[in-house]
């Protein structure tokens, strides 16, 4: 519904189905703690107890996993929920409604409301019987939704985009460097929020980096993610692939220059959907739009460096912390990066896109209301 090619749609039901394996077991895990007292005859612990009703307020990009990690562990403690998906991929939530249903969930524990965010979205975040909110989306309506939240008391967690880097060291394995780029910044057309968006390369390798990236890229097949072997499909929406051909038109005019890409494709019958190119811009500065707003699209932003502590430097010289990765096979570089890189998920030798369902996920600075989801929290 979004434009996911199928294996990807595959593979993130398939996520949503151990999502809900892990919090099924979650119920059978412990809930609390005993403590000690000064007083020998107290007995005193600590115990969960319900919030009472959670609004989850979802995105399109994934429209089965984040609905799902979101309502199951809120179900897994006793409280009910309502569920208010991105209009662009409504259908999708409604199935997996129907899954629950399906289940046989008692009536009005699970419940699906569609519509607009300043209706249903604004009524969620000011209904006094709403006590806890999970949001995922943008910066801005993110902060709608905490101060909301926060002016009557209610419980929220936010996750609110990045501008995702992964630096390529010059003793890195390049070949493994460019295939995680490539993996990381345009796999979903580019629509995640972990996507790497700055490539942050070594100047000793950054040229034949570039040459190597840019004949990968060029392999890339985009059409009807439903067809065989269309590794890259369609924005989301008319106004996805608008808001990405702006941004790609910045770029070009404040000085980036456009490698490769940068056009939306209508031959071959394309032009019935909202296609674009896979774009590499390469010169870009970090005072650039591109290089500082998330896209939310196939668009690569390469900048040089002449060493890792100015790469990570530049690396955090954004308003996000959601996600980075590093490729070198430098142990201090690892450890640097993981000590000094502001993002809440840091990866090494591995893309920057991609969070495992049994570990925290949730970031730093602008990206998050500094919670947790998933795992655990």
């Amino acid at each position: 519904e979004m434009g996911k090619t199928f294996p990807e749609a595959k593979g993130e039901t398939a996520r949503g189905v151990a999502i809900l394996r892990y919090y099924a077991g979650e119920g059978m895990r412990k809930v609390g703690d005993v403590i000690p007292s000064t007083d020998k005859d107290a007995f005193m612990f600590t115990t969960r107890t319900p919030l009472g009703v959670v609004g989850v307020i979802t995105p399109w990009n994934f429209p089965v996993a984040i609905p799902i990690w979101k309502m199951a562990p809120a179900l897994a403690y006793g409280n009910s929920v309502v569920l208010k998906p991105a209009s662009e991929a409504a259908v999708t939530a409604a199935k997996i409604i129907e899954c629950f249903e399906e289940a046989g969930l008692p009536k009005g524990v699970v419940n699906f409301v569609t519509g607009s965010g300043s209706v249903i979205g604004q009524g969620i975040i000011d209904n006094p019987d709403v006590a806890g909110i999970t949001f995922t989306g943008s910066d801005t309506i993110g902060k709608q939704v905490g101060q909301g939240a926060l002016s009557r008391g209610a419980k929220y967690q936010l996750e609110m985009g990045g501008k995702n880097p992964v630096i390529v060291a010059k003793d890195a394995d390049l070949d493994l460097a460019v295939d995680a780029t490539i993996s990381g910044g345009l796999r979903s057309t580019g629509q995640k929020c972990t996507a790497t968006s700055r490539v942050i390369v070594e100047s000793d390798v950054y040229d034949t980096f570039k040459e190597k990236l840019i004949a990968k890229v060029k392999e890339i097949k985009v059409g009807d993610g439903l067809e065989d072997g269309v590794w890259m499909g369609p924005c989301s929406s008319e106004g996805q692939m608008e808001t990405v051909l702006s941004y790609i038109e910045k770029g070009k005019n404040e000085g980036a220059e456009l490698i490769f890409g940068g056009n939306r494709l209508q031959e071959n019958g394309l032009d019935k959907g909202f296609y674009v190119e896979p774009t590499v811009f390469d010169g870009v500065t970090t005072d650039m739009t591109i290089a500082q707003e998330e896209i939310f699209g196939p668009v690569l932003a390469l900048m040089k460096v002449d060493n890792i502590e100015d790469g990570i430097a530049l690396a955090n010289d954004v308003e996000f912390g959601l996600s980075a990765s590093i490729f070198t096979t430098n142990i201090q570089s690892m450890l640097d990066f993981v000590d000094d890189m502001e993002a809440g998920l840091v990866r090494v030798n591995a893309e920057s896109a991609g969070v495992e369902l049994q570990a925290p996920f949730g970031g730093m600075k602008k990206s998050s209301s500094h919670s947790r989801e998933q795992g655990e929290a």
